[in-house]
């Protein structure tokens, strides 16, 4: 057994380094030891997104009889925390601790919200189910809290995790860990996707019960090994004799730079513009095209796999120079081409278009979020880094859960006009709800192309990024 386990790493180390995903990113500071832990911290924000987006919505609304809007304003709490994500970088940028520590503490206290949440979630949701004596309202209080609490821990570990991985690596390096911690992120939506599916057949709500408190109890665990000797401790810059600068003054300085106050615009826009679909896309392959729920089902792992392309190509742009911003209109000239796909699919009744255009969809979704995030990472020369981070997490989140809740009411509006014969009768088609927005879509991506024009233009200080390659082989056995 153990001579079979050297020659296993003995051919590994034959292995090119560039045929090995993230093998370029470690450096003797930052090995990719330390670098997958960092990333666990993604894991358990993609466990939990896929808990509330994908299973519960499922289990609640088919097994539970929960209404379908009830659920659906549950699912959207978490939102409610986004826009705080801007005042959770600021604070940790200028926390005071005895111990040294600004992100740690953050990502802590995140991960204890995330854990109360889950904990008490299954109760809630079995209150909220009419199983119980107690009245209708308390339910929903109880439901609301959890969803909540889960919310705030999700939005306060990633906004802290995501700026203690700009601490720690290399500029130069930066493209490539920002990658790492999007494939992580897809890696536990994927993976937490799997296992509760497993775990919940045949459904019972003692099986929820055990789930969701599972998924509780691995998430203070990846979170714990994912901190584990991540940040120095810094006493000088924690000292409580130190004062820190009253955030509204922090943040007019911040955006009355002409850049960021422009990027924070486009990235809302385009953000939007990719997102409007997400809740309609299965039902326009199901309604439209006529695919089975199999075939639906295979468009999110087709937008995954974009999106996983998308991550790899940007990192390797971007370590060499590639300014962010055009990346960044790439992606929506992507967009454009993947949205007028999907509309051209019903006309043209192709399917194998429409899957392109899905395909299309989530490349340019992770185009521009990686480009955007890297953007907001260079930032770090204004000494706002957390605050940067966080001013992009509350963006690119309020605009995603609002673009998603009106592509849903725009659809459902637009279709019963068309239906009752208001809109005319060429527009009287069961695709007409879908297609405008879609529309909607395209139209944003042109108002996020004029907004980022100037921005293309930009060029950041030039910084060597010839950095030295290390892989497998150069590790130490």
């Amino acid at each position: 057994m153990s001579s079979q386990f050297w020659v296993t790493m003995k051919s590994w180390k034959a292995v090119s380094p560039r045929f090995l995903p993230f093998a370029d990113v470690i450096s003797e500071n930052l090995p990719l030891s330390r670098l997958i832990r960092l990333s666990l911290f993604q894991f358990s924000v993609g466990m939990a997104a896929t808990l509330l987006i994908g299973t519960l919505n499922r289990v609640l609304i088919v097994e539970m009889g929960v209404s379908a809007w009830l659920v659906a304003v549950m699912v959207a709490l978490p939102l409610v925390f986004a826009p705080f994500r801007a005042l959770i970088g600021f604070k940790s940028d200028h926390h005071k601790s005895v111990l040294g520590w600004r992100r740690v503490p953050y990502i802590w206290i995140g991960t204890i919200l995330q854990f109360g949440g889950l904990s008490i979630m299954p109760f809630a949701l079995i209150l909220l189910s009419g199983d119980t004596h107690w009245p209708m309202w308390f339910s929903h209080l109880a439901a609301a809290l959890a969803f909540l609490l889960v919310g705030a821990g999700m939005q306060t570990v990633q906004t802290a995790g995501l700026a203690l991985a700009t601490d720690i690596a290399p500029e130069k390096d930066r493209p490539r860990v920002v990658a790492l911690m999007y494939v992580m992120l897809l890696v536990g939506m994927v993976i937490s996707g799997i296992v509760f599916s497993f775990f919940l057949e045949p459904f019972t709500q003692i099986q929820l019960i055990q789930v969701v408190q599972g998924a509780a109890s691995v998430t203070v665990a990846l979170n714990v090994i994912a901190l584990w000797k991540q940040e120095a401790r810094q006493p000088h810059k924690t000292r409580r004799e130190d004062l820190a600068p009253p955030f509204k003054k922090t943040w007019d300085q911040f955006v009355s730079n002409y850049q960021v106050k422009r990027f924070l615009i486009t990235l809302g826009l385009g953000t939007a513009a990719f997102s409007m679909q997400d809740i309609i896309l299965e039902p326009y392959g199901g309604q439209i095209l006529h695919l089975t729920v199999s075939q639906t089902s295979f468009l999110t792992a087709l937008m995954s796999a974009g999106s996983l392309l998308a991550f790899a190509l940007s990192a390797k742009w971007l370590s060499k120079g590639m300014n962010p911003y055009r990346i960044a209109s790439g992606a929506l000239l992507v967009g454009l081409i993947a949205f007028s796909a999907v509309i051209f699919s019903e006309p043209m009744e192709s399917p194998i278009l429409f899957r392109i255009g899905s395909f299309l969809i989530g490349f340019g979704a992770g185009l521009f979020s990686v480009s955007t995030l890297i953007i907001a990472m260079q930032m770090d020369n204004l000494g706002m880094t957390g605050l940067a981070i966080g001013a992009w997490g509350a963006v690119n989140t309020s605009a995603s859960g609002i673009a998603i809740s009106l592509g849903g009411l725009i659809r459902d509006v637009v279709s019963d006009l068309a239906l009752n014969g208001v809109l005319g009768e060429v527009m009287n088609t069961p695709g007409i709800g879908y297609s405008v927005v879609y529309h909607i879509e395209i139209y944003l991506l042109f108002a996020t192309l004029v907004a980022m024009g100037p921005l293309v233009l930009y060029r950041k200080k030039e910084v060597k990024l010839q950095a030295t390659k290390l892989g497998f082989v150069d590790l130490p056995s």
